[in-house]
């Protein structure tokens, strides 16, 4: 302290502490001769000991003018020393740092003028102190006072040039032995990286400026390789781009597009390309130090080229872009997606453990209200798919999958089409894989078939179908889809013809209504399987799916195939008489059909069997049964059609309109059909009369073949047993009416039992001996 203060006149002391800013500059001036006198004589310890005069008794004094004095006469030391500057910088640049915190703006402002005054004569060997510049100057750029924001900005400048040019921060070539060897330029970048990274979550509109302004900077230098950094400040970016400025958007989506356009010009293919020219400089040399060198070389040159194929993490990146695709502004939406697009056709292997995260990213995406977002959500989707990864290589089945399923409860049809689209890619690529995760997502698949988009019901059948290939898979598919239309009739309703007919030619007609037949056979629920077998009957009879069903049931007298058929389905059918009636007429067996009618009694014929008939009646006039009214025609060779349309006729009441229906078909028989020469030349109803009969039978009227032993049969088709079967399910059928009744009318007569007991005995006999006004009425004039 003894030693600068025999340096420095206490006049000059004085005025370094002076309230005018001109005494304060003319002493600083005073100090700069000095520190350069001394320099001259190269007295260091007298530099030294006046640095720490200035820095004690005036930067880190309590006195504002002391600390604004103390802070000018550092720069102009620094001034003084010129080129030996460098080395004092430790003593002159940390009281300065400390200001730029100081609670007196001035003392803020005059800090950076000191800095900025330093950083001119020094250049890049103020580099150690980067990092502590940066955060110090990240801060001033929110200063409240304006002239230190635009001192901080002077100052900010000066340093990005000093950045851009200094060896220090960066390397010339990647090949530079001092560089490579003393590792300047990693140990500077990691050290800042972390900074930079926690700086990016700051909301001030100045800061991010500010931050956006250091990033593109650094990211303009050549040898400065930002893109191996970018995973940490890449979420801060995103960020931005929902800022309120229209500038920092602008500044942010600026930056983002720059290292998109990089990445997209990576230079692996450039290196891959350089390594067989390496080789030339192969260590072939008979001097050994030029072997040497050239090993060197070639092992700088992997180790940056290594160092480059990796700078590119896609990985990391692709968990940002994932989470950023779900913002709620469209800007950043848009902005993740096309990232993830560019990933897509770019990441190559490295995203396959990313697919599942990527996948849930663009779903959504695909039914964006925003059209841009929508068509690169599209490509992403279709560019994803093309790709074909392999489980072996962490290509995870179950979580794609997941995902899917996920999204099949999305509200917008767009994602839900593509997320089935998904499950058939996995199904075919993948099936084993896919079968290890069935449970988890059949339930969900099941319930997607209520779904109100037909288009998604039929992509899932088409799921379900790939899914039912095998036999037990097919089995249970067919299993689950009964349960599901027991339990939500609804589905049965509004989606089970589009379901039944859809699987029929995804799995084969026959195959599915054998299936269901055999599960309804033994269905306890006897009038949910009454109303499934109505549903499949109907379906049989009008879809253009189930042709072939019906040529095949066609030829029941005739093929063993077609018998095989009628037996699969009697059994179940027998659950409605309508239906049996029904296949009855598609196979032609129409005595067994006319037995059918007349074996109905009182408590079948209800208001439901009326409808069915009517729905039957009607149907009948289609072209599916064209081949019927034709046999009209014949009614030598076919009076069981006869008899059995008559016996629908009398079930049916006169004024229903099926009744109508039915009488003018039947009139319209022209009369010559009828004389006694037709039926003499054709005294049987057959249509296959001319067809051998197996010896041990003979042939009566209408085609129906009798055993000796009296069983009435047909190609293999026991009629008598067929009809024992059909009653036998209609008395359990009836037997639960009655019983259903039964509670009923215990239930009525409770709740009635307290008005009875008011009401005159006379009263009740006359209510119990005369039938009302409407009863009377309505008797005979039931129309459907």
């Amino acid at each position: 302290m003894a030693e600068a203060l025999s340096v420095i006149p206490p006049a000059v002391l004085r005025n370094l502490a002076d309230k005018l800013y001109e005494k304060r500059k003319n002493a600083a001036l005073e100090v700069e001769g000095i520190v350069k006198q001394l320099a001259s004589a190269g007295d260091h310890d007298r530099i030294v000991a006046v640095i720490s005069l200035l820095t004690t008794e005036f930067t880190y004094s309590p006195q504002a003018n002391h600390r604004k004095g103390g802070l000018i006469s550092l720069a102009a030391a620094t001034v003084g020393l010129t080129t030996e500057a460098a080395q004092h910088l430790e003593l002159i640049v940390p009281p300065v740092l400390n200001s730029f915190a100081d609670q007196d703006s001035r003392v803020r402002y005059y800090a950076c003028e000191a800095l900025y005054n330093i950083a001119k004569v020094v250049r890049g060997d103020f580099i150690i102190f980067f990092n502590q510049i940066f955060d110090a100057l990240c801060k001033l750029s929110a200063d409240s006072d304006a002239n230190v924001q635009s001192a901080a900005h002077l100052l900010d400048r000066l340093v990005k040039d000093i950045v851009t040019e200094s060896d220090q921060f960066r390397c010339t070539s990647y090949f530079c032995g001092v560089c490579f060897s003393a590792r300047l330029y990693p140990v500077v970048i990691e050290e800042f990286i972390p900074l930079l990274r926690e700086r990016m979550n700051v909301l001030n509109p100045y800061v991010r400026q500010f931050l956006v302004g250091w990033i593109t900077v650094l990211d303009s230098v050549p040898d400065i390789d930002m893109l191996g950094f970018l995973p940490d400040f890449l979420d801060g970016l995103f960020n931005m781009l929902s800022d309120s400025s229209h500038e920092i958007r602008q500044q942010a989506d600026s930056a983002l597009s720059e290292f998109l356009q990089e990445i997209k010009n990576s230079p692996v293919s450039s290196i891959c390309s350089l390594l067989p020219v390496l080789y030339k400089f192969a260590p072939f040399s008979p001097n050994i130090l030029k072997q040497k060198q050239h090993v060197l070389f070639i092992c700088h040159f992997l180790t940056q080229a290594v160092l480059l194929l990796k700078s590119v993490d896609y990985g990391r990146m692709a968990e940002i872009l994932v989470q950023r695709a779900g913002s709620p502004d469209e800007f950043t939406r848009l902005t993740a997606i096309t990232w993830i697009n560019e990933f897509v056709k770019l990441g190559g292997d490295q995203l396959v453990p990313y697919y599942a995260d990527i996948l849930g990213a663009i779903l959504p995406c695909i039914s964006d209200k925003e059209e841009k977002i929508r068509v690169v959500a599209r490509e992403t989707n279709e560019e994803l798919r093309v790709i074909k990864a392999d489980p072996a290589d962490a290509f995870d089945v179950g979580a794609i999958l997941s995902i899917a399923r996920r999204q099949l409860s999305s509200e917008w049809e767009a994602t839900r089409i593509e997320a089935l689209h998904w499950m058939s890619t996995l199904l075919s690529r993948h099936r084993s894989e896919v079968l290890i995760f069935l449970n988890d997502i059949f339930d969900t698949l099941l319930k997607a078939l209520s779904d109100s988009s037909d288009k998604v019901v039929l992509l899932v059948l088409d799921v379900h179908a790939c899914i039912a290939r095998d036999p037990l898979h097919f089995r249970q598919l067919v299993a689950f889809l009964v349960h599901s239309f027991q339990l939500d009739n609804s589905l049965l309703e509004k989606r089970g013809a589009l379901i039944i007919r859809r699987l029929c030619v995804l799995l084969n007609a026959e195959r599915v209504y054998r299936e269901l037949s055999a599960i309804l056979e033994g269905e306890s629920d006897l009038d949910f399987a009454s109303i499934m077998v109505q549903a499949l009957n109907l379906i049989l009879l009008t879809s253009s799916e189930l042709s072939e069903i019906r040529d095949l049931l066609k030829q029941s007298l005739v093929t063993p195939s077609g018998k095989d058929l009628y037996d699969a389905l009697y059994a179940s059918w027998c659950h409605s008489p309508m239906a049996i009636i029904s296949l009855c007429f598609l196979s032609q067996t129409y005595q067994h059909a006319s037995i059918v009618i007349q074996s109905l009694v009182e408590e079948d014929i209800n208001v439901k069997l009326l409808v069915q008939l009517d729905k039957l009646i009607r149907l009948m006039e289609t072209p599916i049964f064209a081949y019927l009214r034709l046999q009209l025609l014949e009614p030598g060779r076919y009076i069981w059609l006869f008899k059995a349309l008559y016996g629908l006729l009398m079930l049916l009441p006169q004024q229903s309109a099926a009744f109508k229906i039915l009488k003018t078909r039947l009139k319209a028989v022209p009369s010559y059909s009828n004389s006694g020469e037709q039926l003499k030349r054709t005294p049987s109803g057959d249509p296959y009369q001319f067809h051998s009969v197996p010896d041990g039978f003979r042939t009566i009227e209408d085609g129906v073949v009798v055993a000796e032993d009296g069983g009435s049969s047909r190609n293999g088709i026991n009629f008598a047993a067929r009809l024992q079967q059909f009653q036998q399910m209609q008395r359990q059928h009836r037997v639960l009416a009655k019983t259903r009744a039964k509670s009923r009318n215990i239930s009525t007569s409770t709740t009635k039992e307290p008005k009875r007991e008011e009401e005159p005995i006379r009263a009740q006999s006359v209510e119990r001996n005369v039938p009302s006004r409407s009863f009377k009425r309505g008797l005979g004039k039931l129309r459907l």
